[in-house]
């Protein structure tokens, strides 16, 4: 997140939360880094810590307003020279699969999701860097040990969740994802899953598992993270319609 340099006033849809007021967040802009998703570009965020009684309202209050969860930060983008960020989530009630969508249901019909408590093991870890292994060498998360790992799941201060797929006949674990319980929705916050089960979409599968969760849970929404047009390997979150985008100046709006 790099080091903290000033802390600031942020306008959330017309309020104003300052750093005067002890009963306001207060905010924090991190020093420019690398963007990770665009190259030659600098990334910069805007974030603020989780904790307390008042981490639950504000964990809403932020999600509501485009920010994501990191242990126990939550931060949103806030790049001097680009805006190509957005925050993304899927309307779950209205959701309808595609055909490609379903089948992709179909390849896993004999895979069990079960959600628990945000308790990480041996198993999690060893699937974990199978999958960075395969598809992230050489990203940020590369060198994460177990410890790190843990910290990343259970340092949390609102109500996180695993959820474990497994495979009916053999219950080997072949993905998990990590996700967060908003009084209106499910945030995906990490999944990974075990790439010798490529050919079965399992981050696709995920998504559908979690929107029809969020479905019988009479829960609005399913937050997908953040999207760039330009990033090909994001226009998967996209293909879950409708689907809104967050801006600034008009809230949530259809794609």
């Amino acid at each position: 997140m790099g080091s903290v340099y000033n802390r600031c006033s942020v306008v959330l849809w017309g309020l104003e939360m300052n750093e005067q007021s002890s009963d306001n967040i207060q905010f924090y802009i991190s020093h420019t880094s690398p963007c990770p998703y665009l190259e030659g570009l600098e990334e910069r965020k805007l974030f603020t810590y989780l904790g307390g009684h008042k981490a639950k309202f504000a964990f809403l209050l932020l999600s509501e307003n485009g920010f994501r969860r990191s242990q126990k930060l939550i931060y949103r983008p806030s790049c001097e020279n680009c805006n190509e960020c957005k925050s993304v989530r899927v309307r779950a009630a209205e959701f309808k699969p595609t055909k490609s969508q379903k089948r992709v249901n179909g390849k896993n019909s004999d895979i069990v999701s079960n959600m628990i408590m945000p308790i990480t093991n041996k198993e999690h870890f060893e699937l974990f860097k199978k999958y960075l292994n395969a598809r992230h060498k050489n990203g940020g998360m590369a060198d994460m040990n177990e410890d790190e790992f843990k910290d990343m799941v259970e340092d949390t201060a609102v109500d996180t969740r695993l959820v474990e797929y497994r495979l009916k006949q053999s219950d080997k674990l072949i993905a998990v994802a990590l996700v967060d319980i908003l009084e209106n929705g499910i945030s995906l916050v990490y999944s990974f899953f075990d790439p010798t089960y490529k050919d079965r979409s399992l981050g696709t599968f995920m998504i559908l598992d979690n929107i029809l969760r969020a479905k019988k849970n009479i829960l609005k929404y399913v937050y997908l993270g953040y999207w760039i047009k330009s990033s090909k390997n994001m226009n998967y979150k996209t293909a879950f319609l409708p689907v809104e985008e967050f801006c600034d100046s008009l809230g949530w709006i259809e794609k």
